[in-house]
């Protein structure tokens, strides 16, 4: 008897997981896939006035592909640097709630966590979470992160040197590139009501600011879609609940003036 009630969760996880070659074409796929968006981070950073070392440094130690292209796209635009960074910055801090999900999830050696915290990025987020099991989780991690890695550092390395051929880079719309990857990356993950209220939120603040504050800053006042969507759920909830709660109590309590044969009636309802 007992080793009949022993033996399912025993053999659970394999009937639950993944093929390792599944996970590994997956994260491939989208490795692949943004890691060669890093040629239009390149162009468009050397274009806005960054030399190549500030590029490929950009690059390798930030790692951000969001956060990359909204600093040198403030600069750009002729914006204080300390805002294009500030601006950068915030929309990095997001990577910092994604590490706090995938600490838990993969459960690394604490002697690895620093070193994959450099990978902990949308893309990897997204892979790591797709998957089954803490196995299927750490490959999917592991390959996509160091194949993103890799070729997001070469091509920024190739678009950088050859932004001069290009010639007006603003022309080529090639500082759209990462952006149009994250929104499709995005865009699956955005299943409740409130996730996209918020996010549709935060692109009308974008658009409403964009004319009225400086490169680097609207970006920093869409970050406070989340906490007002939030606030306003919270309030509209408990008024919800009560009416709710008091409508089914008034249907389910007879009135005094009514006999039992309506009661009955307005249960059967």
């Amino acid at each position: 008897m007992a080793a009949e009630q022993t033996a399912p969760p025993e053999i659970r996880p394999e009937a639950g997981g993944k093929p390792d070659a599944a996970v590994v074409r997956d994260a491939l796929g989208v490795g692949v896939a943004v890691g060669l968006s890093g040629f239009a981070f390149g162009v468009t950073s050397a274009g806005s006035g960054l030399d190549l070392l500030q590029t490929c440094a950009l690059s390798l130690l930030v790692f951000t592909g969001a956060s990359q292209f909204a600093l040198v796209g403030a600069l750009a635009a002729g914006g204080n640097p300390f805002t294009a960074a500030a601006g950068a910055f915030f929309l990095g801090t997001r990577n910092a709630f994604y590490g706090l999900r995938l600490s838990q999830l993969l459960a690394l050696p604490r002697a690895l966590r620093p070193l994959a915290a450099q990978w902990v990025i949308d893309e990897t987020t997204a892979v790591t979470l797709a998957q089954p099991t803490r196995r299927a989780a750490r490959i999917g991690f592991t390959v996509t992160g160091l194949t993103l890695y890799v070729l997001w550092n070469l091509t920024t390395l190739a678009g950088a040197l050859g932004a001069q051929a290009l010639g007006d880079t603003d022309a080529w719309g090639l500082d759209a590139a990462s952006p149009a990857v994250f929104l499709a990356l995005l865009a699956p993950m955005l299943k409740t009501s409130t996730e996209r209220i918020t996010a549709a939120l935060a692109v009308v603040l974008v658009l409403a600011m964009l004319p009225v504050l400086p490169a680097g800053a609207p970006v920093l006042v869409a970050a406070l879609a989340a906490p007002v969507v939030l606030f306003l759920k919270g309030r509209s909830a408990p008024g919800d609940t009560g009416a709710g709660e008091g409508s089914r109590t008034q249907d389910a309590t007879p009135r005094p003036s009514e006999g039992t044969g309506n009661s009955a009636k307005g249960q059967a309802r």
